[in-house]
């Protein structure tokens, strides 16, 4: 009898893990926030999370190198499982930066509820980082300013990608849960947040070489990941038609994650067109979304409420109800 009650607590440890407080937890489950503001919130600002380059003109030989930033909101408790969110601020591709008074509300927001936050700096329209030599070829002939910004969504595109691998690099040291990964942003921030989560990982990575842009190296190139759900606010998917464009393959599907959208019905900088685009394909490929048309908003209506809650809330409870998170 007294080998069988062993073997019986030999099992039980084996099959949880200790924190670093000597917490037993059950592996591999879900991560516990709050509903409320709960936890004070430690913020570390110009994290060097990558390099790239800038180019005095679109790839040419004359380059500096760039450092690029982002900062962390980390809830001071703690746990050892904790979800993570990744914000990508708006601004055209052209302006705009991390600590955006929108993205550091939301960032603030989630972080007091127990996710780790961060908001990211990538580069810029002007900082013309380095470009596929196809995306040149594929666009020639355009306006010269539509160019520049389509040509600016690369950088975007790889720095934000860089940011999230370096995230999963350190994500023992903040205690994050990598199968619980939330990326969003506003315009910009939210185009860009749908390409990193719809396309591969070799995607915004892998078309340029080592011997094109040295800096790649500072990129943490070997991990990997999976988003579980994007908020997108009053963005689109052009970083995802672009993709189709220059190298001929489409990469929404039924793997997709799961989509937060909130769009202005009257925006005139991103057609609201383009949300009902986004739903279309979320539906077409059955994949979980829920869809705010915001009656008679403009773009960047970060203080709209729905049913009296704020677009923090509302994409609480999505990331919540779909990644299967505890809430206390």
């Amino acid at each position: 009898m007294k080998s069988i009650l062993n073997l019986c607590i030999l099992l039980l440890i084996l099959s949880c893990t200790k924190d670093d407080n000597n917490k037993i937890t059950p592996e591999n489950s879900s991560p516990t926030v709050k509903l409320n503001t709960t936890y004070e919130v430690n913020i570390t600002e110009d994290i060097i999370y990558a390099e790239g380059l800038s180019h005095n003109s679109w790839n040419s030989p004359n380059t500096t190198v760039v450092p690029l930033l982002m900062d962390s909101y980390v809830p001071e408790n703690n746990l050892q499982n904790r979800p993570l969110l990744m914000l990508i601020h708006g601004g055209a591709f052209v302006g705009g930066s991390k600590q955006q008074d929108a993205i550091v509300d939301m960032a603030n927001y989630y972080s007091s509820r127990g996710f780790v936050v961060f908001s990211i700096d990538y580069r810029l329209r002007d900082q013309m980082g380095t470009i596929p030599q196809e995306w040149v070829d594929a666009s020639s002939g355009g306006a010269p300013s539509n160019l520049n910004q389509i040509y600016a969504m690369y950088p975007a595109h790889r720095d934000a990608k860089a940011a999230l691998r370096w995230i999963i690099a350190n994500a023992d040291n903040y205690h994050i849960n990598t199968d619980y990964i939330t990326v969003g942003g506003g315009s910009a921030g939210a185009t860009t947040s749908i390409g990193l989560g719809v396309s591969e990982l070799g995607d915004y990575k892998d078309e340029i070489s080592l011997s094109e842009d040295s800096t790649l190296s500072t990129t943490n190139l070997s991990q990997t990941y999976e988003v579980q759900t994007i908020l997108d606010f009053w963005g689109n998917n052009a970083s995802i038609e672009i993709l189709e464009l220059v190298y001929g393959y489409q990469r929404f599907n039924s793997n997709n994650p799961s989509l937060f959208i909130a769009h202005g019905t009257e925006d005139t900088t991103v057609p609201f067109s383009s949300a009902e685009d986004l739903k279309t394909i979320w539906e077409t490929n059955e994949i979980d979304f829920v869809y705010y048309p915001l009656e008679g908003k403009g773009h960047g209506p970060w203080g709209t409420t729905v049913n009296g809650k704020s677009l923090s809330d509302l994409s609480f409870d999505f990331v919540v109800n779909n990644q299967n998170l505890n809430v206390e």
